[in-house]
């Protein structure tokens, strides 16, 4: 168990380190918004591309086995940021991510029912809470590493670079692509060290339990036929990608003279409280659950963060930066609560349904896009008004979207 939550914990740290790389790669090679958030919308658009073949890897390969493979894979991506440093080219940097992240969504394929079957099934949900508390701190941790190593020096505005010699411009963007190199070759390092002990240890393998035990043939769409699995979906498409696009904006808002006018490096800081607030949320979240109601309180936290948006939109300096940090506490119990209400009383039909909300991930690359669109046009500030919209409709799922219904005709 401890070794299955220290990959949760890495998972959530490469993927919150994406929030530090985004202004800096901005910066670097002078990207408008939109192209910035590409970043993002590689590193989750690969869930859908890659989540069934990874479901396929870890089927011929077992759960231990499927583990191993994600960390090497993720091991892999990180090494190539440091040719895609070299060539100093931001669509090399975007492949290396990409390769990373498809290691990521084999972890996510095999870590998850992993955790849930290592001992008796009562406790499997509390194991699954310890881990993703675990994720979350990985999540907090990211954002002061990346302030620390990837954003130490602060970057040269557009203006500055262009007034340079043009020699001197290409070493300068040069040796600031490089600044990335050292800290994901540590991670590359980590993952691969984490694989060989994984690998090593004497983890049950649990190949009993890897999709043999259904003998009929179940379909996406037989799954998808059940509104609450349809619903919960469009639910994760649209929480993930409300998370994700706050969170990559924040460097970039914090900085902003009538928000919170600092740096780069001491916005970083900021963002990880919005991700912190995120593990204590689901701290108190796990305990809220055991007597509420799951449906009403995902509403309830829901409309609290879009409450909080409001107020992020229509206000200026700490009020708003705290009103946008605080979101990140309502987001907790969040995920794992759509996914749960989306799989209920599915019996055969839960891993085509469990596949189905881990594609849905890939809202995570979407709306940031989206969100960095409209940015580009209305400000920062105002381009809010996109996850506050996903938080409605998670309002909806929460409080009738959610509910059993028989499946829809074929």
């Amino acid at each position: 168990m401890g070794v299955a939550t220290t990959i949760f914990f890495m998972w959530g740290f490469l993927t919150c380190l994406n929030d530090i790389l985004i202004p800096h790669l901005k910066s670097v090679f002078d990207l408008n918004y939109a192209r910035a958030m590409l970043v993002q919308s590689t590193f989750f658009g690969t869930y859908f591309l890659m989540s069934l073949p990874a479901g396929w890897l870890v089927q011929r390969l077992g759960y231990k086995n499927g583990i191993v493979a994600g960390l090497a894979i993720a091991g892999l991506g990180a090494v190539l940021f440091w040719p895609a440093a070299q060539v100093h080219n931001y669509y090399v940097f975007l492949f290396a991510l990409f390769v990373l992240a498809t290691g990521i969504t084999v972890l996510q394929v095999a870590a998850n029912p992993y955790v849930a079957l290592l001992g008796p099934e009562r406790t499997s949900s509390s194991r699954l809470t310890l881990a993703q508390a675990l994720n979350s701190l990985g999540t907090t941790l990211a954002p002061l590493f990346g302030g620390m190593l990837i954003l130490a020096e602060a970057v040269k505005s557009s203006a500055d670079v262009d007034a340079m010699p043009a020699a001197e411009q290409i070493a300068y963007r040069a040796e600031q692509a490089q600044s990335v190199q050292g800290p994901y070759l540590l991670l590359a390092i980590v993952l691969f060290l984490l694989a060989v002990f994984v690998w090593l240890f004497r983890l049950p393998a649990l190949t009993e339990a890897t999709e043999k035990a259904d003998h009929k043939h179940h379909t996406l769409r037989e799954a998808l036929s059940h509104p609450h699995v349809f619903f919960g979906v469009l639910a994760i498409f649209f929480y993930v990608g409300a998370e994700v696009s706050i969170g990559s904006f924040l460097v970039n808002y914090f900085s902003l003279p009538e928000i919170g006018n600092m740096t780069e490096r001491d916005a970083s800081k900021y963002v990880a409280l919005y991700w912190g607030g995120a593990m204590v949320g689901r701290i108190i979240g796990a305990g809220l659950l055991v007597r509420a109601n799951p449906r009403r309180l995902l509403a309830q936290f829901a409309g609290a963060a879009a409450l909080l948006l409001v107020t992020t939109i229509l206000t200026h300096g700490h009020v708003a930066m705290y009103s946008v940090i605080a979101v990140g506490l309502f987001n907790s119990i969040m995920f794992p609560t759509i996914f749960a209400l989306g799989i209920e009383r599915l019996g055969p039909l839960t891993g085509k349904a469990s596949s189905l909300l881990i594609m849905a991930i890939v809202g995570g690359g979407l709306l940031p896009y989206v969100q960095g669109a409209i940015a580009d046009q209305v400000g920062v500030q105002h381009a809010f008004v996109l996850p506050l919209l996903c938080y409605g409709y998670i309002i909806f799922y929460g409080l009738r979207g959610s509910l059993i219904r028989s499946a829809t005709p074929h």
